[in-house]
Order: C-alpha cells, then sequence, then structure tokens
C-alpha cells in the first residue's frame, strides 16, 4: 500500500541500499501505526530505523503492561520490516524487558 503526501523521496536517494518509494520519516510513523494495530498497544517510541537491501528495518517500543508506579512498566520492542513502498514484510516481537532494565548488551 503505498503512502501518500509529501514523505515521498525519488528512488534511489538519502542514502541506503537500494531504491526506497518512502522517506525514513514515513516509514517509522507507518511501522509504529502497524504495531498498534497488530499488537493492540500504543507504540511508546522508535528507538531504531535502518534501510538496507531496499527494506526499512523500524523497532517499535511499546508498553506491554502498565503498572503503578510506572517505572514498573513492561515494556517490548517490535521489529518491522518494510518494503520500498511501505508494505509490512515481518513483524515481530524481539525483546520485552522491565522499564528499569539497564541495557547491558544482554550479558548472558
Amino acid at each position: 500500500m503505498r503512502r501518500g503526501g509529501d514523505d515521498h523521496e525519488p528512488s534511489g536517494t538519502a542514502g541506503g541500499d537500494g531504491p526506497s518509494r518512502i522517506s525514513p520519516g514515513s516509514a517509522a510513523r507507518h511501522a509504529a501505526s502497524l504495531v498498534a494495530t497488530l499488537a493492540g498497544r500504543r507504540p511508546e517510541s522508535v528507538i531504531s530505523i535502518e534501510r538496507k537491501d531496499g527494506e526499512w528495518r523500524v523497532g517499535v517500543e511499546v508498553v506491554e503492561v502498565s503498572r503503578i508506579p510506572d517505572s514498573a512498566d513492561i515494556l517490548a520492542v517490535y521489529d518491522v520490516r518494510l518494503d520500498p513502498d511501505g508494505d509490512l514484510i515481518s513483524y515481530r516481537r524481539v525483546r520485552r524487558y522491565a522499564r528499569g532494565q539497564m541495557d547491558c548488551e544482554r550479558q548472558r
């Protein structure tokens, strides 16, 4: 599904590998919207975006379990892959953690 508006770029612009028909901002907003729809959770933030081999990979952080105080919330990161037009290729939860948990590069 192609997105409308001024967020489109001509093919092959703005760096990356291969042509893309949507801008990084448009890809990030669309990925967050997909996570909201598919996971049924409100996106907290977009934490990563990368274009590789013509695809967009977007990391979207969401609150999975809301607790009081909010420092006890359970968060999750979803990896969303979009094609150059912004259509969904894949979506999956890659990490789940407590809001206050320090990210020590997964030392295990």
